[in-house]
């Protein structure tokens, strides 16, 4: 099918936008749901820090170095099929994790869940794109980001309540009747679509390069504190160094690149990109950590865990609407710079986590004020990402977006349990870990209020759409 042509109102167009937001809602879900699984796993299956780290960190490498290149193998092989085959890719990998009994299995899982993930993120949107009529596409897509954030927010629910009534595993095993009913609608209602023109597209040199940089990075980073700053970590992140610059060039040589180094021409594309890395680290750091120290140092079990933060995502949901409008009244600046900062104020507020005798006075504020703050930001950030990039390129600019947003998480997640000391934490006093807890979220507020400072010096106060 070589045009958009289906209602969204039509059966094959509510098939369309179901498989769609089931597919990346499953994939956002598994970026949720294993963070209060975190603590159960170290129990069960014997591990440290740095492994669970890896659990965490092998999803997000793999999601965030393939995504650009996950778009592009829809637009050649075919939307349908490549998106058919992340939907079975990743049940099988989810099946995989669910059945591990050691964790170097399940961090192999895990990275396998990215890979398909990656295929599913862009391909959801693109279904999207390519198969419902044109005049629908803007309500198709706000509802499929709509639904798709109500899978991220229920996660933590979800995940705790599973884990504290079944296992750790049904964590996993949620995912397989969500895929058999994605696949179930995609295939019964999406038809094939295809780029005749995209097999210039794809980059597999650069993804490999850019898994490759990455990976270097996590591993330096993830076991160098863990083990000591030995040779063999040292050489790894420099090896990661190399790669990544072997990997911008090749880039800016490549006649059609995955990563166009153009775009980053523009101030405020990277300005609004530079918002989301400091933004989404703190995100990915703050989730890791409160609901890791509230099973540990506060005696919550996995199901308080996981609902301890539904405020945040509560919020995100309502008002991040609200902020989109404003954006169009007001601009992008304004809520990119605000935004942070709130964020940064509820992130503090969380250092009362141990010291405040209930949820209401020790979580409930940190997470209203840090949801406050997200659902100012992450709106404008966004179409302040597409509107800094030519319209030619809103698709990637897209991508990228979303490639940083990943990378901030999964660099939070490598960096922080060492930075304070935290990679010791299972044997370390209660003091020690709650210092820790309290650096952690420290760091993440300067971070985010460092992104509010950027955007406010890069971010145009009208910014206009991007220019052909």
């Amino acid at each position: 099918m070589s045009e958009a042509a289906l209602p969204l109102r039509s059966p094959h167009g509510r098939g369309v936008l179901t498989t769609a937001v089931l597919g990346s809602g499953v994939a956002f879900l598994d970026t949720t749901v294993v963070n209060v699984a975190l603590p159960t796993l170290e129990r069960a299956l014997g591990t440290g820090m740095s492994g669970l780290q890896w659990v965490v960190d092998a999803y997000l490498l793999m999601l965030s170095a393939l995504l650009l290149v996950g778009g592009a193998l829809g637009d050649r092989f075919g939307r349908r099929r490549v998106y058919s085959a992340g939907l079975l890719l990743f049940g099988i990998a989810s099946a995989l994790c669910g059945l591990s009994n050691r964790m170097d299995a399940l961090i192999a899982a895990r990275a396998l869940q990215g890979v398909g993930g990656a295929l599913l993120v862009p391909g959801s949107l693109s279904l999207i794109r390519a198969v419902i009529r044109e005049d629908d596409q803007g309500r198709a897509i706000g509802l499929w980001s709509g639904l798709s954030g109500v899978t991220t927010a229920i996660g933590p629910l979800a995940g705790g309540w599973l884990i504290e009534v079944v296992s750790w595993r049904a964590a996993f095993f949620i995912n397989l009747p969500l895929i058999a009913v994605a696949l179930w609608a995609l295939h019964h209602f999406c038809p094939e679509s295809r780029d005749e023109e995209a097999k210039a597209k794809l980059d597999v040199a650069g993804a490999a390069l850019a898994t490759l940089g990455l990976g270097g990075a996590v591993f330096a980073l993830i076991e160098g504190p863990a083990r000591g700053w030995t040779g063999p970590f040292i050489a790894a992140a420099a090896a990661s160094a190399v790669t990544l610059v072997a990997f911008l060039i090749l880039e800016h040589r490549r006649a059609a690149p995955m990563l166009p180094l153009s775009i980053f021409r523009s101030l405020q594309f990277v300005g609004a990109n530079a918002t989301t890395l400091g933004m989404y680290f703190a995100l990915g750091g703050a989730t890791f950590f409160v609901v890791i120290h509230l099973q540990r140092s506060a005696g919550y079990s996995p199901l308080a865990a996981g609902a301890s933060l539904f405020p945040l995502t509560v919020l995100m949901l309502v008002l991040s609407p609200v902020a989109g409008r404003l954006t169009r009244r007001w601009g992008h600046r304004g809520l990119m710079t605000a935004g942070p900062l709130i964020a940064a104020c509820g992130l503090l507020l969380f250092t009362r986590i141990g010291r405040a005798e209930t949820w209401w006075t020790g979580v409930f504020p940190g997470a209203s004020v840090l949801g406050l703050g997200l659902a100012t930001t992450v709106a404008p950030l966004t179409d302040a990402a597409l509107s800094g990039a030519p319209r030619r390129h809103a698709g990637i600019a897209s991508g990228v977006n979303n490639a940083v947003a990943r990378i901030a998480g999964l660099l939070a997640v490598a960096v922080l349990p060492g930075a304070v000391g935290w990679q010791q934490a299972a044997t370390a006093e209660a003091a020690s870990i709650a210092l820790g807890f309290d650096r952690a979220m420290w760091t993440c507020a300067a971070l985010s209020a460092l992104a509010g400072l950027l955007a406010f010096l890069t971010i145009d106060r009208a910014s206009p759409a991007g220019s052909a």
